[in-house]
């Protein structure tokens, strides 16, 4: 089989995943797996491995801004080694979330062990269910099939899933309505920037950094996770404005600089890009409108142009790293379907 096929498969399929999740969302009480946990009360805690601990950042960025009340993410290693600095509150007063797209990812069961040895109430949010939808009656099973090793339409579908559910508690009638349009739109842009991205990736680069403020800092880690991924690249990430201070030394003409460009922070941020390209580095800026100073700032340009609030365009900015990275690994040589040294589940020795 050609290298890539089922990863690039999925990316390109995520609009018809995403149709089919949200009217399965549209069919789940919420009110009934998580309604006696408002966020104005008690405190959100997502919990992940990998993707999924981006998915969680996410996440809780997305109920944060859409119901004012602080959402966290902890990987869940931290849950089991540290819990007095992820839990310092009563029970009562946390609600966790744990996300898996196999519900069979170790550290995920452990915690999960560890909150019902507690008698602490959570929430799953799975594709594949197994062994960590029998752990509690509040689960979420997408109905998601994704046979690559590494994440796409299982992230993407996630994270509409929780900002779904965050929606639904702010009583934001707007903001779902805005998550049901993202398909059709997702579709056009596929069509017109997927080959940009593919011709974009035949440069050589020596090591990659993705660059994100706010909500977009989560999606920018794992933009720098995917091309490592699927590429066995160098990537790393960092907020936008953070790069001035100290990491930009790493610039030079095999060097990408990708940004994804924030609405609050436009004018700061492309400045930064600005500055990155007078140091030789090639870009790449994803962003919703692009001034004539963001077309002369990046190399590659992604525009999305989407009438849907910012939050809403999360897991739009998400899909162009998950082509970067495949496109980058077929580039030289490798298969995105199986990443070295990657299994699809990580599981430990008993």
């Amino acid at each position: 089989m050609e290298h890539g096929v089922n990863t690039l498969r999925e990316i390109y399929h995520q609009p018809k995943v995403w149709d089919v999740c949200l009217q399965y969302l549209d069919t789940v009480d919420v009110h009934a797996l998580a309604g006696d946990q408002d966020p104005e009360v008690v405190a959100w805690i997502f919990v992940g491995c990998g993707t999924s601990y981006y998915l969680a950042q996410a996440a809780a960025n997305s109920f944060t801004l859409l119901n004012g009340r602080r959402a966290y993410a902890v990987p869940a290693s931290e849950v089991t080694i540290f819990p007095e600095l992820v839990f310092p509150n009563k029970p009562s007063q946390i609600f966790p979330v744990l996300i898996s797209r196999s519900g069979h990812t170790s550290e995920i069961l452990q915690v999960a062990a560890w909150l019902n040895a507690r008698g602490i109430d959570f929430l799953t949010v799975t594709c594949d269910g197994n062994e960590l939808e029998t752990t509690t009656p509040r689960v979420i099973k997408l109905p998601v099939v994704e046979s690559s090793t590494v994440m796409t339409s299982s992230f993407t579908s996630m994270l509409l899933a929780l900002q779904y559910v965050a929606a639904w508690f702010a009583g934001d009638r707007e903001f779902l309505t805005a998550l049901k349009r993202l398909p059709q739109l997702l579709e056009g842009l596929l069509e017109k920037y997927g080959p940009e991205v593919e011709r974009f990736a035949q440069d050589r680069f020596d090591n990659f950094t993705f660059l994100g403020q706010g909500a977009l800092y989560a999606i920018a880690c794992e933009t720098a996770l995917k091309v490592m991924e699927s590429s066995s690249s160098y990537a790393q990430y960092f907020h936008t404005l953070e790069f001035r201070h100290g990491p930009k030394s790493i610039v030079s003409n095999r060097t990408l600089v990708g940004a994804l460009i924030s609405e609050a922070g436009y004018s700061d941020e492309i400045l930064v890009l600005e500055e990155m390209k007078e140091l030789g580095g090639l870009t790449m800026a994803v962003a919703s409108e692009a001034t004539s100073r963001l077309r002369s700032a990046a190399d590659l340009l992604i525009e999305l142009s989407l009438p849907v609030p910012e939050l809403a365009r999360l897991v739009i900015y998400v899909v162009w790293g998950q082509l970067l990275g495949s496109y980058l690994g077929l580039a030289k040589g490798l298969d995105p379907d199986n990443p070295r040294h990657l299994s699809r589940i990580v599981t430990l020795p008993a």
